[in-house]
């Protein structure tokens, strides 16, 4: 693998920072989060759900979740509205395309990014609902800045996920307030 297409595809899933999360402005949000800001947590959240779910390989569906969003590089973060109405988005070969220059790992980022898309096996089922459940922490964040129309996304994913843990989860995120944490961390100060 040549150091020079590594950092082109470096640099490449660098602009994951500058795209935003589009299906949020269909709810009003003026400026959205980044796909990287939601891989990041989504990992984050896959990790602990993995855990939670007793599932022996964590490590995996972290990977499968940094790796989940790749492709929007070069297709973008196509809304499921405007997905209704595009016949040929070819994200799968978008993620090939990116990975062609790195043989030693294509192979094995292609099949995080497969297990993740089709939900194969327990740790592609924990990476999607990772992925879901960071939609709807974010969907309550946006909530409770007074985007009520980020609400259908918190009532659409409760009957997307699969596992115990982020069905669990869910139950709590209505009665939650995503500042409780600081007032619990200003206790301690």
């Amino acid at each position: 693998m040549s150091p020079k297409s590594l950092l082109h595809f470096f640099f490449e899933i660098g602009n994951l920072r500058r795209i935003k999360h589009e299906g949020w402005r269909l709810a009003g949000v003026e400026n959205p989060e980044s796909v990287a800001d939601h891989s990041l947590r989504a990992a984050q959240i896959g990790y602990v759900l993995a855990v939670l779910e007793k599932y022996k390989n964590p490590e995996e569906v972290c990977a499968m979740l940094v790796f989940h969003d790749i492709g929007e590089c070069r297709v973008g973060d196509i809304h499921k509205v405007a997905n209704y109405y595009i016949e040929n988005v070819h994200e799968e070969r978008a993620v090939s395309d990116q990975l062609k220059n790195l043989p030693e790992i294509q192979e094995k980022i292609m099949k995080l990014w497969k297990c993740t898309e089709e939900r194969t096996g327990i740790a592609g089922k924990i990476a999607k609902d990772a992925d879901l459940l960071e939609q709807a922490l974010t969907a309550k964040e946006y909530l409770e800045l007074g985007y009520k129309a980020a609400e259908t996304w918190i009532t659409t994913i409760e009957k997307l996920v699969h596992t115990n843990s982020a069905k669990e989860l869910l139950k709590g995120l209505c009665a939650a307030n995503s500042y409780d944490w600081l007032s619990e961390a200003k206790k301690k100060i």
